[in-house]
């Protein structure tokens, strides 16, 4: 390809204002005390995983799927593992998806349609985002956890035409909030919408033996459709949609992540099967990992970092500028932590940060240096001058994390 070509000039163009913007994305390999993994309960390198993987190639599962699951793709083994997870959450059936941005997408654009009303979180992930887009749905962005602009809004739809639905994440993945399962479903209920939950970020650390959040809160069942992906806690991959049978029926029919996608080898079924069990017997891990959160959030405010509303193993230090948490990014990994800088479009303008995501394996003295290094690498003379005055622009009220009042303007999505 030659190199005066238009088309790659354009591209070398949107490079250099990402670069220059401080938003430049690169792969690299993370050394260090992980910080960025979201295996919260520490099973991906868990020896009981590998062998389950190994006794199934053993017993002659197939190394490759070779088609779709309405092709070649289907065993046995999906749809056992789809009636034992759905057992699991509560749910009267799943459907499993290649992963968790092909089970919301998938979801959201078949479930969805043109005549419907469907009202989303601020702070939702990209691809419940996208998944929106895709339907064609009328949305209404509300601020990140404002229930009452939620409530209005709910309210000036409530004679329109078409379907409602809310559509949150029960566990943030860049605030580590959580949202009110009870009272959205309460709004929900009183305003004839259905509720759709991602419970990527809960599955594994919350509820009853690792159900999830809807299960905490005692609404396992009880929403229209909640996703629980399995690259995360459960330490695999791919994601389950838990909903009624008459929903995952259609979602066979009508959801094209599903339909166009090639099912992963039937050896990953006994793979999930087992994190499952591991899942069900870690309640030690996952007050381990609570309680780091706990202890660490505790300490950064007390030495003056902003760490929002997090309310799980996510712990987001929020530095306000893209330059300033590349700054501090650089300075945790010299101290033998690996961090990455989070920053828009990850999360909007203003509000950069670094996103601590803590885990069973880490130990109390990981936790106690990373609490007494930390606030050295967010000081102003480290970041080179760079201001994180929390009283700035993107640390303010109109921030994610911070409940905003009725009318007030959040990031569009």
């Amino acid at each position: 390809m030659p190199d005066g070509n238009p088309i790659l000039a354009r591209l070398k163009d949107d490079l250099a204002t990402l670069e220059a913007g401080s938003q430049l994305r690169e792969l690299a390999h993370p050394a260090g005390i992980d910080l960025c993994s979201n295996d919260y309960l520490g099973l991906s390198r868990d020896l009981r995983l590998r062998q389950a993987v190994i006794r199934a190639l053993n017993e002659g599962a197939a190394i490759a799927s070779t088609g779709s699951r309405l092709l070649s793709g289907n065993a046995p083994t999906w749809e056992e593992l789809e009636t034992e997870f759905a057992r699991f959450v509560g749910a009267e059936s799943a459907l499993f998806f290649t992963s968790g941005y092909a089970a919301n997408v998938g979801l959201l654009s078949a479930l969805l349609g043109p005549g419907d009303c469907v009202f989303s979180d601020s702070a939702n992930h990209a691809s419940l985002i996208d998944g929106i887009r895709l339907s064609r749905a009328r949305k209404v962005i509300f601020p990140h956890l404002d229930l009452n602009f939620l409530e209005a809004r709910l309210r000036s739809e409530d004679a329109e035409p078409g379907r409602k639905f809310i559509v949150v994440e029960s566990v943030f993945s860049m605030e580590g909030d959580r949202a009110p399962l009870e009272e959205l479903a309460a709004l929900a209920a009183r305003f004839g919408a259905e509720l759709i939950v991602d419970e990527a970020h809960a599955v594994g650390v919350f509820g009853r033996e690792g159900r999830g959040l809807l299960d905490e809160v005692g609404l396992a069942g009880c929403v229209l459709a909640s996703v629980h992906t399995c690259g995360k806690a459960l330490a695999s991959m791919g994601a389950f949609v838990a909903c009624p049978e008459t929903l995952k029926r259609f979602l066979i029919n009508r959801a094209r992540t599903f339909i166009f996608s090639t099912a992963l080898p039937p050896y990953m079924a006994f793979q999930i099967r087992a994190a499952i069990g591991l899942v069900r017997e870690a309640d030690d891990r996952r007050c381990r990992v609570l309680e780091f959160a706990v202890t660490l959030r505790r300490r950064l405010q007390a030495a003056g970092l902003e760490t929002g509303r997090s309310d799980s193993p996510i712990v987001p230090v929020l530095l306000g500028s893209n330059e300033g948490a590349l700054a501090a990014a650089r300075a945790l990994r010299g101290a033998g932590f690996a961090v990455r800088a989070i920053r828009p479009p990850s999360v909007p303008l203003g509000t950069a940060r670094l996103r601590l995501s803590l885990t069973a394996t880490l130990t109390q003295q990981d936790c106690d240096r990373l609490a007494r290094v930390l606030p050295e690498c967010c000081r102003a003379d480290v970041l080179d001058g760079v201001t994180t005055d929390r009283g700035s622009a993107g640390l303010s009220a109109g921030m994610p994390g911070a409940r905003l009042k009725p009318g007030a303007t959040a990031p569009g999505r």
